[in-house]
């Protein structure tokens, strides 16, 4: 018994000594990550984790844009091979919206259309689209106005927020999603998101080549606040959600209760309908319902690679899968809003994992919901 009571002791004086250790060497965003992920019995992020988070309201407005139901709506049963991918992969919402209104839409158990889910990083291209609107609107110049005109931290670098869109900053930014040391932890966890990115350096020539940072899109998205002098969620709910009839409200995570700095480069909690809707106004060249909400000039330049070869304009992913020109926001866990104009089509997959198997820059589980998606259409 004395010996059990010796290792207890032991075992409460070591971790007694990390927690301190963590806090003097401003470790301590780990204990939050050990909160919200192994406290609740995962091992990594997850969709369903806003509610361990602070969090800014994005609100709805007084019109709702209800999605048409279209005339083959749940008529056509999922394949065989969607069906094995979303158990496999954990999917809990797939939809299909052929000529504006849904032809498909399935949920998983304990789920719903009005079901709240992480975006992950599909939240760049919500963030991207704030900064075209603030272009809009005459709060920044244009893409290629300089960082350092927003922050003097960045005074003497070339950057520009067209850089930070387009995933070309040239910041010393390492994107590593396991290491709880690593940077991108830190931006998730931590409690002064903006000490984290001030604190970054330009070490590469920006504007000249593609690299994922999320570091970029946060940067983005504080020079976006200060600019327009409102919260990332109030600008995002009158520049969008509210104009494209959103359904319900969202939810976008905050760094702490204290600072309140949205999480830009990820974590907006909403559903596939609402999720779905930037497909239309992307695919529309930025005109809902004949108002033009978004210029058309940077919607082109949003879903065009800035970089030949690349898989990346601003804040949109792209593709040419089936020799179509296919744009579409992505999340790391297989969050996807897929948009392919030419078919007017757009395929929303949300869930728990992707495939760990990667083909030309996109996991193997996106060129599946495509190809079944087109399997089912064949079938009207």
């Amino acid at each position: 018994m004395r010996i059990v009571k010796k290792i207890i002791k032991w075992l409460i004086g070591i971790i007694s000594v990390l927690v301190i250790t963590a806090y003097i060497f401003d470790y301590d965003y780990i204990l939050k990550g050990i909160r919200v992920v192994y406290f609740t019995g995962h091992v990594t992020a997850y969709i369903d984790d806003y509610p361990h988070f602070e969090n800014d309201t994005i609100k709805k407005g007084d019109h709702i844009a209800t999605w048409p139901l279209h005339e083959s709506y749940k008529s056509i049963q999922a394949t065989t091979r969607l069906n094995i991918t979303n158990k496999e992969f954990g999917t809990v919402a797939y939809m299909i919206i052929k000529n504006d209104s849904i032809f498909y839409e399935w949920y998983a158990d304990g789920y719903s259309a009005d079901s709240k889910t992480n975006s992950f990083s599909m939240a760049k291209s919500i963030t991207s689209s704030l900064l075209g609107k603030a272009i809009m609107d005459g709060y920044i110049k244009d893409l290629n106005q300089p960082v350092g005109d927003f922050f003097s931290e960045f005074k003497n670098a070339e950057t520009t927020v067209g850089d930070l869109s387009s995933m070309a900053s040239g910041l010393d930014w390492v994107e590593h999603y396991t290491s709880p040391f690593s940077i991108t932890a830190r931006a998730n966890y931590d409690d002064d998101l903006a000490e984290t990115i001030l604190n970054q350096k330009v070490i590469k020539t920006p504007g000249k080549e593609f690299e994922y940072l999320s570091g970029s899109t946060q940067l983005l998205g504080m020079i976006i606040e200060k600019t327009t002098g409102k919260k990332l969620a109030d600008y995002l709910s009158e520049s969008f959600w509210k104009p494209l009839g959103a359904k319900n409200d969202a939810l976008w995570q905050l760094d702490d209760d204290e600072n309140q700095l949205a999480k830009a480069f990820c974590c907006i909690s909403s559903n596939a309908r609402d999720f779905a809707r930037f497909g239309k106004l992307y695919k529309d060249n930025g005109k809902w319902n004949g108002q033009q909400i978004l210029d058309s000039s940077f919607v082109a330049k949003a879903t065009t690679s800035r970089f030949e070869g690349q898989p990346y304009g601003y804040g949109f992913w792209i593709s040419d899968y089936m020799d179509k020109h296919i744009f579409l926001m992505r999340g790391i866990l297989g969050q996807y809003v897929i948009t392919i104009a030419e078919d007017n089509l757009i395929i929303v997959r949300l869930g728990h994992h992707r495939s760990p198997d990667m083909l030309d820059s996109f996991p193997l589980d996106y060129y599946i919901y495509i190809d079944e998606a087109y399997e089912m259409l064949d079938k009207k």
